[in-house]
């Protein structure tokens, strides 16, 4: 994970590049993860973050599916078609891996013994408000899966997102248009541009990414601040 600095409290702008890519994102979560983690990611781009984790994090990644101890993507030789992720994608068993009925894997989600889990949206309100479950089209098919579950049942919720969607409207937003997921869920939000964190105290800008805190403020609709400011 180098090139990714991130001292604690002042906001750190990077302007020698532009916005990250996908891997380079999932390197981002991967970096900020608590050593001895039990985590789940979601369906979608978080997938990713576990091809990022060092060896020697102690991370142990659960799966809605209903097993403990996953480890990355698999590929080639190692393709297992019965060893797949809650995304049905084929993954790695790591040593001491478990399985478990699917009833048990939601009874861990809800029960708060997962410390972090991370997710993709569609919004993301400045209260850390989620949405990521249905656009509310009337042609589009709904998919929330078990993202209530780990949005209420996990200790910390991370969110994998661009920052604005294809026609340049912010999905960091001040209150969700889309049906929620979760209310006040969402601890930090990891983008294409810039790295949030979410709390009672408002949004406050960790890191940018080609943009500059100013330069974000001027495009959302929410009150964003640098690390330290009041």
């Amino acid at each position: 994970m180098t090139g990714f600095s991130h001292p604690a409290g002042r906001t750190v702008e990077h302007l020698d590049r532009g916005p990250l890519g996908r891997d380079e994102l999932a390197a981002l979560v991967a970096r900020d993860i608590p050593a001895g983690s039990f985590m789940n990611l979601g369906i979608g781009q978080p997938t990713m973050v576990a091809d990022h984790l060092p060896s020697d994090s102690g991370v142990v990644l659960h799966t809605e599916n209903g097993m403990l101890g996953m480890g990355p993507a698999a590929h080639g030789d190692e393709i297992d078609p019965d060893l797949i992720n809650a995304g049905k994608i084929p993954v790695t068993e790591l040593p001491g891996a478990s399985y478990f009925h699917h009833a048990d894997s939601f009874a861990m989600m809800r029960g708060g013994h997962l410390d972090v889990c991370v997710l993709g949206a569609y919004q993301v309100s400045e209260r850390g408000d989620l949405a990521n479950w249905h656009t509310g089209a009337p042609d589009a098919i709904p998919a929330v899966g078990g993202a209530m579950d780990l949005a209420t049942g996990a200790k910390d919720v991370f969110v994998m997102m661009t920052l604005f969607a294809k026609d340049g409207t912010p999905k960091l937003v001040p209150r969700c248009t889309y049906p929620l997921t979760g209310l006040a869920c969402v601890s930090r939000l990891y983008t294409d541009q810039a790295v949030f964190h979410i709390g009672a105290d408002g949004v406050t800008v960790a890191e940018t990414y080609g943009t500059t805190v100013r330069e974000l403020a001027s495009r959302l609709d929410v009150t964003v601040r640098a690390l330290g400011d009041r």
